[in-house]
């Protein structure tokens, strides 16, 4: 590869070479194809690595690139459609949910947005349940549904310590679904992956993610509280009117 020289341009620097980096994975990459290091292409498009490393992160955000743990920066593949908001009213796990239980545990313990929406006594119990989701093979989603122990009563007697983490977990869906589901509301918002979630989604900790933060309603209360962490360099959420049907989208490689 040969020397490129960035133009003064009015945007911010590393923007312009966002543009010209991605106009050479059209045309030198392919799918899957490892870049070459920081310090080569710092040099051959004349920028300091700074530069050069807010180009490839804004570029990992729209979903051009990867990185991969123990393989480096690749060029993404093509994105393909992934429903996460399905025109149904309906509680988590019910038929036809794209989401598997992994496992459940019960705490006393959970982040304090979290507890604020639950309206949580101090030391209330919780069962927080783990699930995953994958798509053509592809982890790219990791989920803690939690449900006060107030919200299902009978799970108690039915999660005992001889029922494996995976039956604790569909135990504490099934009982949700005996309530009547009053309504949901869903928020967006870009985070950084902790390290458990990068673990599961094959990223790096502190590597982009989407967290869509959904409320389920019964009683005339929170009932329980979905953190739906999505992989932000082969995500995209867009938007429509439920009551057409177009609901909510993620789009992943």
């Amino acid at each position: 590869m040969g020397t490129t020289q960035l133009e003064t341009a009015p945007e911010p620097k590393y923007w312009h070479l966002k543009t010209v980096l991605s106009e050479a994975l059209d045309s030198e990459f392919s799918v899957g194809e490892i870049l070459p290091n920081e310090r080569e292409l710092a040099a051959r498009f004349g920028v300091a690595r700074a530069t050069l490393r807010q180009a490839l992160e804004q570029l990992e955000l729209e979903g051009r690139l990867q990185r991969r743990r123990g393989v480096g920066t690749t060029v993404a593949p093509p994105r393909v459609g992934v429903a996460v908001d399905p025109a149904r009213h309906t509680w988590p796990g019910a038929p036809g949910d794209d989401w598997q239980p992994v496992d459940a545990v019960e705490s006393r313990n959970v982040p304090a947005a979290v507890a604020r929406q639950l309206e949580l006594a101090p030391g209330e119990q919780v069962h927080v349940v783990h699930r995953s989701r994958v798509t053509h093979g592809q982890p790219v989603a990791a989920e803690q549904l939690y449900v006060p122990a107030r919200s299902v009563p009978e799970a108690e007697t039915a999660t005992g310590a001889a029922v494996d983490a995976q039956a604790r977990a569909r135990t504490v869906l099934r009982e949700l679904q005996q309530l009547e589901l009053e309504g949901q509301d869903r928020s967006v918002e870009l985070g950084s992956a902790r390290a458990d979630d990068a673990k599961e989604l094959d990223r790096l900790p502190g590597a982009p993610v989407l967290v869509v933060t959904t409320r389920y309603f019964a009683g005339g209360r929170t009932a329980a509280v979905a953190l739906s962490t999505y992989r932000a360099d082969t995500c995209r959420l867009t938007f429509g009117d439920n009551e057409t049907g177009a609901g909510v989208t993620v789009l992943a490689s």
